[in-house]
């Protein structure tokens, strides 16, 4: 009391805004008390596989042994960075990833858009639903299979290398998948197959809540089809096109590496080289764990660094960004 009776006015207010402050989360969360307890597993999930594995970057700066434990392992400060960067392989690998990665953004990203565009035209309700769940159901299909389905299309003796020498596209049957200059092609072509339905579910979504009346104005001011979608669909839901587009572009350092790991064999090695793999074959196959976790922490404050500039630029030109 004597404390309180001494305080100033101000910091009187202060003390009562913040215990109202306190009071009101406490009640909020009370009143969602339902909610708060479905969203305890995710939470806890999130400390044990996200949170508590953080403490095991230091093992970047170590020389780490596993039979010493973190405790016991030697500290080497930056030299296990150093010679990632000193590696013959080093720039062979970033231009992997970027190379990889910069087509899909280019090929890849947009496809879900037109996408999701053309399917807002058909007229057909139930030719619309039908091609949508078409669309999605490669998406549930693990790489595995879909690696299975590639290995057997693309062989020598496959369906799609058939096809291609009829054409004449090809002038005799070669082993597509195996071949390091159609690669890439085949990595992207695969992924969008496979992923195109359930990415343009968003812009799906998107679309269908645009507000009727401007496609209604734009009817009556003699818009096309395309033209309604140049003013009316794109501007509606550029938002969402330019949130999506900073988290690809934060990814840049990133891979698909359970598809990578499917393809993944030595006569690849030229093309297949990206940052995961290359940290997976030096980490888990020659047992440099400190090393391949420096690789893995280099892109991680790597793609941060692209994330916050992609997401400061769209703020800027869009006036949309994550926070």
């Amino acid at each position: 009391m004597f404390i309180l009776s001494n305080m100033p006015v101000a910091q009187k207010r202060n003390l009562g805004t913040k215990r109202s402050g306190v009071l009101g989360l406490i009640s909020r969360i009370w009143a969602q008390r339902d909610l708060q307890a479905m969203a305890i597993p995710g939470v806890i999930w999130m400390i044990i596989f996200n949170f508590i594995p953080m403490y095991f970057i230091i093992i970047a700066f170590m020389r780490y042994n596993v039979a010493k434990g973190v405790l016991g392992s030697k500290w080497v400060g930056f030299k296990n960075f150093t010679e990632f960067f000193a590696d013959d392989r080093f720039w062979l690998v970033m231009k992997d990833t970027f190379g990889l990665n910069l087509l899909r953004l280019i090929i890849g990203f947009p496809i879900p858009i037109l996408f999701a565009i053309l399917l807002n035209e058909l007229l057909s309700t139930r030719f619309k639903r039908f091609v949508q769940t078409v669309s999605y159901l490669p998406h549930f299909l693990s790489w595995i299979i879909v690696g299975g389905i590639m290995y057997n299309w693309l062989s020598d003796s496959g369906l799609i290398t058939t096809l291609l020498v009829h054409v004449g596209l090809l002038k005799e049957p070669i082993h597509l998948i195996g071949t390091p200059q159609y690669f890439w092609g085949i990595l992207i072509t695969s992924e969008t197959w496979k992923e195109i339905g359930w990415n343009a579910i968003i812009y799906i979504a998107a679309i269908s809540g645009i507000d009727p009346s401007l496609f209604e104005a734009a009817v009556i001011d003699g818009a096309g089809r395309l033209r309604r979608v140049w003013n009316v669909i794109l501007p509606s839901i550029k938002g969402t096109i330019a949130v999506l587009l900073v988290l690809n572009i934060g990814n840049l350092l990133g891979s698909n590496f359970e598809q990578l790991f499917v393809f993944y064999k030595p006569v690849l090695y030229d093309v297949i080289d990206v940052i995961d793999i290359y940290a997976y074959r030096l980490g888990i196959e020659n047992g440099r764990l400190s090393y391949a976790t420096a690789v893995g922490l280099f892109r991680s404050i790597f793609a941060f660094i692209l994330l916050y500039t992609a997401n400061k630029a769209s703020k800027k030109l869009t006036d949309t960004s994550l926070v």
